[in-house]
């Protein structure tokens, strides 16, 4: 009963976003040029299709996100787990790690260029970047907060070298804070997604480029939806699978 209110609620507080946002451009309150209302939409959603753009630039900026996101993430993982459980490692990388961190992804797109050239392995770097402090640090707070009570009861039950007590009690108790992280670098990764496609690589993030150069504000929009809506359905798939992962714990 309470689950169907709230999904009652949000559907109402939706319907009244989308009322509120059609009725500003036909009312004259902004101009329809410059924020399209959702009727108009559809019609632009269909031409994007039908030209087979939409598909091309839908498939190119999954391959990007989702290599970008392994890469990144699984970096980011691997020294987290890494620096966390070696304090000297974390202390040998600590200004290294100081003075790469506040660097935005967006400002390695001139080496990204450099290095790859106008080519999709530069979006898989700088959405790599965008993804990996994420990772890494969700990952060395989650190893280090392990009870380290857990580590000597396993090594009590003969669980002694370090491959068995990481892979039997460090992972599974780090696991939460790990897959937190983990999801918040699956919405932080299409933000970088736009921006690493913006100097030029096709995909989501080029068309909406190209598209606000013509004006053709409709067209944005629709792409913008596209990515809200990718993020939603990756989000709920990983979220899914965290409960299944972490069911032990319930």
């Amino acid at each position: 009963m309470k689950r169907g209110r709230e999904i009652a609620l949000a559907a109402l507080g939706f319907a009244v976003f989308l009322a509120l946002w059609e009725a500003f451009p036909r009312l004259g309150l902004v101009s329809a040029d410059t924020l399209p209302p959702p009727s108009a939409l559809p019609a632009a959603f269909y031409r994007e299709l039908t030209s087979g753009i939409w598909i091309s630039a839908l498939s190119a900026s999954i391959s990007h996100y989702l290599e970008g996101l392994v890469f990144g993430c699984g970096l980011g993982v691997a020294f987290g787990v890494a620096t966390g459980l070696w304090r000297s490692m974390e202390a040998a990388l600590s200004w290294i790690v100081r003075t790469l961190r506040p660097i935005p992804g967006i400002a390695w797109i001139p080496f990204a260029i450099l290095w790859f050239g106008i080519e999709p392995a530069a979006a898989v770097f700088i959405i790599s970047i965008g993804v990996f402090w994420i990772s890494y640090f969700a990952t060395l707070s989650a190893v280090r907060a392990v009870d380290r009570e857990l580590v000597e009861v396993a090594e009590a039950f003969g669980f002694r070298r370090a491959d068995q007590k990481l892979l039997k009690v460090i992972l599974p108790a780090a696991a939460p804070g790990i897959l937190g992280g983990l999801r918040t670098a699956i919405g932080q990764a299409w933000m970088a997604v736009v921006a690493a496609e913006l100097f030029g690589v096709f995909g989501l993030g080029n068309r909406m480029m190209q598209a606000s150069n013509l004006l053709a504000s409709d067209i944005v929009v629709v792409y913008m939806a596209t990515m809200a809506a990718l993020y939603g359905l990756i989000d709920t798939g990983f979220v899914a699978a965290q409960n299944w992962l972490l069911k032990w714990k319930q």
